[in-house]
């Protein structure tokens, strides 16, 4: 090793890349949710505890491979979400936002999980430094009662009686999260819509139920045992 150079391999301390990446692992070690850095190379930089506490994957584990291996991601319809070159690095490398997804993943055991991912950009400044950070959450449990929703709200959408007669299967999730006190703003974000696009869908549903508001809609939706 040349000790001249403050830069070489064996001087850790000295590297910008380095201190780059220990000053991000600090930060994502204090966060709540799961976090995880990506290079330029799509593969894993920084992995944070809460990471590893909701996939079970170690940092050991993870870093050093690719994204795309680890996290296996998908839309819940048999669509890859998680490939190498995938749409969020392209949208990453060609400095746009992208918008909070949710995918179907998986732990280290093979469980199924669902996740609400958000992308963070920080653009590379060598070879080192992570390009793109993913904050993610297990919504799990939110996606499961959101099916049982459906399931229940399902033969009244498919009758005459009481008032539910076609009901499309969008508009039965608005309704389900509706009751459950998500407010306008709220669905267009989780649905990935325009505000207008969900007033929309408000309107038919309350025309199917024959109902005014919001309120005589989720009050029907109380009364026949859906939340």
């Amino acid at each position: 090793m040349d000790v001249s150079d403050p830069f070489s391999k064996g001087d850790r301390r000295m590297s910008p890349g380095r201190i780059q990446n220990e000053a991000l692992e600090q930060t994502l070690a204090r966060a709540g949710d799961g976090a995880f850095a990506i290079g330029p190379d799509g593969r894993v930089a920084v992995w944070n505890r809460a990471a590893e506490r909701i996939l079970g994957w170690s940092a050991k584990e993870v870093l050093g491979r690719p994204c795309c291996e680890v996290l296996a991601g998908g839309d819940g319809h048999g669509n890859s979400l998680c490939y190498n070159g995938c749409d969020v690095m392209g949208q990453v490398r060609l400095g746009e936002p992208v918008e909070h997804f949710e995918m179907k993943s998986r732990t280290k055991g093979g469980r199924a999980v669902w996740l609400d991912v958000s992308i963070l950009e920080a653009p590379a400044t060598n070879g080192n430094r992570p390009v793109a950070v993913h904050l993610f959450r297990d919504i799990t449990a939110t996606k499961k009662l959101l099916e049982l929703v459906q399931e229940r709200m399902a033969p009244a959408a498919s009758t005459n009686g009481n008032g539910a007669s076609g009901l499309t299967r969008r508009e039965i999730e608005i309704l389900g999260l509706m009751a459950a006190g998500a407010n306008t703003k709220v669905l267009a974000e989780r649905l990935h819509v325009s505000p207008a696009t969900v007033r929309n869908h408000a309107q038919n549903i309350f025309a199917k139920l024959d109902v005014h508001s919001r309120l005589e809609a989720v009050a029907w939706a109380n009364q026949h045992g859906f939340v």
